[in-house]
């Protein structure tokens, strides 16, 4: 066998059943071999779109993704969609091609690349094979996103055939005792009014924090990335930061101590450290904290948040009540209120629909009624993404794909087809801005291809929102970043979709026919909105620009 097939024998024995790409001179071979052991190939139309694919996949199977490349171009296509996943730690593993020619008009130093953009590379030998890549994989598994170099003169190398089976080995977490953990089970005796902010790496670990959150009556909040995680709490105060709700902001502000579980507390999530107060306590947990000069951390804990949340509930069991404040802060008002006031649409709000544009909020409402629970919500970058994220429920953790680490406008759709792949039980809804839609429209060949159930939703407002309403405020020049309007309902059925226009509610109603349909093919909704002021959450967000 040639190294290549070996390589993808080796990772189809992994466990890998989809790979995401678009097939060239150098990954041909790899990618049959893995389609030749079980995957099944999903072909973009661009790489950058493929990047994206493999991302959302990852986040919402829980899987590793495996995205396949060209040498050369290919990989540089995809890079944008690789650094999104990077940032994100996604379980990313990018099989990578290299021309090691420096006289190849193909050739990359991907090394550098790999540490330009935060992945981490590693490479292979043919007489290790199965050591390589399996190290490859496992890197992967355990939280990173990974370069695994290819030279093409080694792929083409003659070794023995393979025909083994692996074990991966699960991550270790080791015993639940944490030699560190000292100043969080402190700071959880004496806090009266904790308040627990669980982030991406705490997605695997609902359980152990609920049962910690009860046991010392903290409420429960999550970064934008992690939304749906406490879904049916009833402790649950949905997301922290700019996209916090009047009542979560209200009581996350008023906390004496805040846990960060698997949070880095950037500043999206802290409101540029203004929500939290400055008399109360943070710690942070996480595998991997953030630098030791965070402005707002006062206490690091470093452990995987299942095995720590298990340590401290064990230490406050055992620790006698004595000396330790009245929990108070779980009374019934305040789960009334968290009842009545804990959702955005539950927020009063004056509706700005008019002149043949709809309001974002009344649109995102509307939908939300219309959708079924059991849903994927993919959400691209841009002056819209708020509405999404703050008015579509989501059933699970699982259920929201977020690629906003990089805030790229353009990954959105991909990443919800990545979503779709994964979860073809559940409609997966897209949404996008107009400005994020025209960049990857091509992905919609892919979407029609797959049959997956597939809505996008275009928030419209003919202009690169965020910058119009950053600058429009100082006087600035608008013409380039305003444009035409454009029928984008149109631009989905020559691509094969279903499309229709919404300027008001009422033009929701095929909508709702296709959700009652098949849904086999994706259904591209173009919908005008209001676009007179920019979202308050944005223009929060521009304090720290």
């Amino acid at each position: 066998m040639r190294v290549a097939e070996v390589i993808g024998r080796i990772l189809a024995a992994h466990g890998v059943r989809h790979v995401f790409g678009v097939v060239g001179s150098g990954n041909f071979h790899l990618t049959n071999a893995l389609v030749a052991g079980g995957a099944q190939f999903v072909a973009a139309a661009h790489e950058g779109g493929a990047a994206s694919m493999a991302d959302g996949y990852a986040r919402t199977s829980g899987a590793v993704g495996v995205l396949s490349l060209h040498q050369g171009p290919g990989v540089t296509n995809a890079l944008t969609g690789i650094t999104e996943a990077a940032k994100s730690r996604t379980p990313l593993l990018v099989l990578a091609p290299e021309a090691t020619s420096s006289r190849s008009n193909f050739h990359l130093d991907l090394p550098a690349i790999g540490d330009a953009v935060g992945a981490q590379v590693r490479g292979i030998r043919p007489e290790h094979l199965e050591v390589d890549v399996r190290a490859a994989y496992q890197t992967a598994a355990d939280g990173a996103t990974v370069l695994l170099r290819l030279p093409l003169d080694v792929q083409a190398v003659e070794v023995p055939a393979w025909h083994g089976t692996v074990e991966c080995r699960p991550h270790d977490v080791g015993s639940d005792w944490v030699p560190d953990a000292e100043p969080l089970a402190t700071a959880l005796t004496k806090a009266q009014r904790p308040v627990f902010v669980a982030g991406r790496g705490a997605r695997a670990a609902r359980d152990e924090l609920v049962r910690l959150a009860d046991e010392c009556d903290a409420l429960l909040a999550v970064s934008a990335a992690a939304k749906g995680l406490f879904v049916g709490d009833p402790w649950y105060l949905d997301v922290s930061g700019g996209f916090a709700t009047p009542l979560a902001a209200e009581l996350i502000a008023e906390a004496d101590l805040v846990v960060a579980w698997g949070s880095s507390l950037n500043m999206w999530t802290t409101r540029h450290g203004r929500l939290i107060s400055p008399s109360a306590t943070v710690v942070q947990v996480d595998r991997w904290p953030v630098a030791p000069d965070h402005p707002r951390v006062d206490a690091y804990v470093s452990g995987d948040v299942g095995r720590v949340a298990r340590y401290a509930l064990r230490w406050l069991e055992k620790e006698p009540g004595i000396g330790r404040p009245a929990r108070t802060q779980r009374t019934p008002e305040l789960r009334r209120r968290i009842a009545e006031q804990g959702r955005w649409r539950d927020v009063p709000y004056q509706d700005n629909s008019g002149d043949g544009r709809i309001d974002p909020r009344t649109l995102t409402i509307s939908l939300d009624d219309l959708l079924p629970a059991e849903r994927t919500v993919a959400v691209d970058s841009g002056n819209f993404m708020g509405y999404p994220s703050m008015f579509l429920s989501v059933p699970d953790v699982t259920g929201f794909c977020f690629t906003q680490a990089f805030q790229s406008i353009g990954l959105g759709l991909a990443s919800a087809l990545g979503a779709a792949v994964a979860r073809p039980d559940r409609l997966t809804v897209a949404t996008l801005g107009d400005g994020g839609f025209l960049m990857s429209a091509a992905e919609l060949v892919t979407a029609v291809r797959l049959a997956l159930p597939l809505l996008v939703v275009v928030y419209n407002d003919a202009a690169y929102g965020a910058e119009v309403h950053h600058f429009g405020p100082d006087g600035h020049p608008l013409d380039l970043v305003r444009f035409p309007d454009t029928d984008l309902a149109a631009i989905g059925r020559g691509y094969g979709c279903a499309g229709v226009t919404v300027r008001r509610v009422e033009d929701l109603a095929p909508v709702r026919r296709w959700l009652a349909g098949p849904r086999t093919q994706p259904l591209v909704v173009d919908v005008k909105v209001t676009s007179e002021r920019g979202s308050w959450w944005l223009e929060e967000a521009f304090r720290g620009h």
